[in-house]
């Protein structure tokens, strides 16, 4: 898989791609990341990519001239592959989405800054727009390597364990279970005897049911659209008929 990154603050995205499970994607031919400085495609000697907005308002908006410049540049004209624009206005980023992302042989993310991008860069480059959260940062970097971490895990080999993904939280529409390691005492408290008894139909019994328990308890509204069974909703009436028990 290709990734391009299109920003002002390409520099951003080093010490983090430089380390863990990215890096070692990158390493082991995975995924190739490719970070583009948009100031370089600025035409002018002071390489300006931002100016004050039509109409007057705080903040400065980000240009056409210099991004219709580097995306076709790398991506050709029109671009041969999604181009992703993190923004505040984007849709809400989940592991749905991260999946979709991981399926992709060619990826561009434009990191957006300042008060926001030339409505005319979203029009005719942008392909999609990705927020997230309901609250803004200062520039679309972070974002940017907060979705990339998160789609690039869930390509295949990337994780050390080949099934690690699939126990993540929202990876099957809840919140993961309770993890312990050694010691088996710590401070009075103790691993669940069920953890070691070296069953795995009760261990995996026991790890659903406090998945359903931890999202009940702090994300309700995952279960609305959560793969769910028999099983798991007559445990989830029982959870709901103690909350009601008096005292």
């Amino acid at each position: 898989m290709r990734v391009d990154l299109f920003s002002l603050f390409p520099q951003v995205f080093i010490p983090y791609l430089d380390v863990s499970i990215i890096q070692r994607a990158i390493q082991n031919g995975l995924v190739e990341i490719h970070s583009h400085d948009i100031r370089d495609w600025a035409s002018d000697r002071h390489h300006t990519t931002d100016d004050v907005p039509y109409g007057g308002g705080g903040g400065m908006v980000l240009k056409p001239e210099p991004v219709f410049a580097a995306v076709e540049d790398i991506l050709g004209s029109p671009p041969t592959c999604p181009l992703v624009l993190m923004t505040p206005q984007g849709r809400l980023f989940d592991q749905q989405t991260a999946f979709q992302l991981s399926q992709l042989d060619h990826l561009a993310i434009l990191c957006g800054r300042y008060e926001g991008i030339d409505e005319r860069i979203r029009k005719a480059l942008v392909t999609d727009e990705i927020s997230i959260g309901d609250y803004v940062v200062t520039g679309g970097e972070l974002p940017a390597l907060i979705i990339l971490d998160a789609f690039i895990r869930l390509i295949p080999g990337a994780l050390g364990d080949p099934d690690g993904a699939q126990d993540d939280s929202h990876a099957s529409g809840l919140l993961e279970y309770p993890h312990y390691t050694r010691p088996v005492e710590f401070r009075g408290m103790r691993v669940p005897a069920v953890l070691q008894s070296g069953n795995h139909a009760e261990i995996a019994s026991w790890r659903r049911s406090q998945a359903l328990k931890r999202t009940y308890q702090r994300r309700p509204d995952l279960l609305k659209t959560a793969s769910l069974s028999k099983k798991d909703i007559d445990y989830l009436d029982e959870l709901s008929h103690d909350d009601r028990k008096p005292g």
